[in-house]
């Protein structure tokens, strides 16, 4: 069979192809369909999101062929993958390190699309169809953290039962679909395997569809300019006049700078994940340890800092109703604001919106990391005095200083900006509190400080008061009741209206 015959088959086959399925015909309006000319780099971030999606696909691909998704295998699975599969620890760093990247793509394309006001007239859909992504890339990044079934995955599981068994009427009835029974179990991970290998997937995989089809169908948006109002009476035939006149073929001159960035962006990703390694599998789960201070992955930990500090009274209200609020108004953002101006400098109030809600998540993220909230459990004995707060000390003042270590005082608090900060810094608490003041918190607690009335014995608490009264450097002296020393005390001491030892934490 010649070289001619061998084209003229493939053609043949290229066409009954083609007319069976449409195949070419789609691509060729995929590839070719005209852009504005201005789209350039900014518009390359769903480009990498998808990107970065495909990588998720093809890395989980693989790993379901080595993870055993039972409760009594799934962590052994990924010790077994980390440490016995060729190159499978950079596969699971790959697949961990893309999960982010996909959030963090998704979340900046998100941000880019609303401050070009992308979402109006006649991008509804689009719009609509990227943010139920959104929910999905998030989505499919918690159900992975679980996969890891290890403390975090365990204890984030049980915080997400509680939050579900808050809703009345139906919320016990959703815990028990949730978890598969009563509490965490096999069926629980079965569950959330289900979810992330299938359904989720699925679900995305077909939203992305919708989500190219509307973009082809109604276009990508011009960049906008102070000035240029949308006007759903003229928009489409000015769009399209001007896309055919200036517009260019999105392959190649678009797609380059898409290749480009997702070129890069997979650099980055194999870099950073030789670097760091694979996300876990951290401690063990076990049900037995109440003392366990889970921490979810980097992109919530907004929302784990923000469910620390809600008030008590509120939290029940705020996370029934402020997830679906937020998520509802930003997918009917269209049909409240769907004409006017799209240049961000004709819309301070949008700017404004957004520098608030990036301020916030940044804040919380911060508070997240360092968990102020929480006691350094193991402060007491991996955290020592620096050498300036015992040097030249009374046997008194030594005494107390063993007692703040072995009473875990500095899993809460710190001394000179190391220890706990659940409670404040106690530095210099001896130019805030007289003597009696520091025995009567001491012994009677407050706030969410405990009383050790019970537990330290009268020489305990006032060696230990003695070591706090040494710490503000010897700035001011008094006489410590009932011992032959002297001890530091500010000329104009607080008495009634003082400040407690520790402060009321979340």
């Amino acid at each position: 069979m010649g070289r001619s015959t061998l084209k003229s088959t493939a053609s043949r086959c290229l066409r009954w192809l083609d007319d069976r399925t449409g195949l070419l015909w789609v691509l060729r309006h995929s590839l070719f369909h005209r852009v504005p000319v201005s789209a350039k780099w900014w518009y390359v971030f769903g480009s990498a999101t998808m990107m970065f999606f495909a990588v998720q696909i093809a890395s989980g691909i693989v790993l379901a062929m080595f993870y055993a998704p039972s409760a009594a295998q799934a962590y052994e699975s990924l010790v077994y993958i980390n440490q016995q599969v060729p190159s499978g620890w950079m596969l699971r760093a790959i697949h961990g390190w893309s999960s982010n990247a996909m959030c963090l793509m998704m979340l900046v394309h998100l941000a880019q699309v609303f401050l070009h006001g992308t979402y109006k007239y006649p991008r509804e859909l689009t719009w609509i169809f990227g943010v139920c992504l959104c929910v999905l890339t998030l989505a499919l990044a918690f159900t992975g953290q679980i996969m890891r079934w290890d403390a975090d995955a365990y204890w984030g599981l049980g915080i997400g039962a509680a939050i579900v068994d808050r809703m009345p009427v139906v919320g016990n009835a959703l815990r028990g679909i949730m978890l598969g029974g009563e509490q965490i179990s096999g069926a629980t991970l079965s569950r959330f395997f289900a979810l992330h290998v299938f359904i989720l997937p699925g679900t995305t995989v077909a939203l992305i569809g919708l989500h190219l089809y509307s973009i082809l169908r109604k276009g990508i948006s011009e960049m906008p300019k102070a000035g240029e109002v949308v006007d759903p009476a003229t928009y489409d035939k000015a769009y399209e006049a001007r896309v055919h006149k200036t517009g260019v073929p999105f392959y190649p001159d678009a797609a380059r700078r898409d290749m480009v960035f997702c070129g890069a962006a997979l650099i980055v990703l194999v870099g950073i994940a030789a670097w760091y390694g694979p996300m876990g599998p951290g401690a063990l789960p076990d049900p037995t340890i109440i003392e366990a201070s889970p921490r979810p992955d980097g992109l919530f930990l907004w929302i784990f800092a923000a469910l620390a500090l809600l008030p008590p009274s509120s939290e029940t209200a705020l996370l029934l109703i402020g997830p679906p609020v937020g998520i509802a108004l930003l997918a009917l953002l269209p049909f409240i604001a769907p004409r006017g101006e799209r240049a961000p400098s004709r819309r301070p109030l949008s700017v404004l919106s957004f520098g608030v809600v990036c301020t916030g998540i940044g804040v919380l993220t911060w508070l997240g990391m360092q968990s102020p909230w929480s006691p350094v459990m193991n402060a007491w004995t991996s955290t020592p005095v620096a050498p300036e707060f015992v040097e030249r000390r009374s046997p008194l003042a030594l005494q107390g200083a063993l007692e703040f270590q072995f009473a875990q005082c500095r899993n809460c608090h710190a001394i000179g900006g190391t220890g706990g900060m659940r409670g404040p810094d106690l530095t210099e608490v001896a130019t805030r509190l007289s003597w009696d003041q520091l025995v009567r918190q001491i012994q009677q607690g407050g706030g969410n400080m405990p009383a050790y009335g019970k537990t330290l014995s009268s020489a305990e608490t006032h060696a230990l008061v003695a070591f706090l009264s040494t710490l503000d450097g010897g700035r001011s002296r008094a006489q410590i009741p009932g011992a032959m020393e002297s001890q530091s005390v500010s000329d104009a001491m607080p008495t009634a209206a003082s400040t407690p030892l520790t402060s009321s934490s979340p």
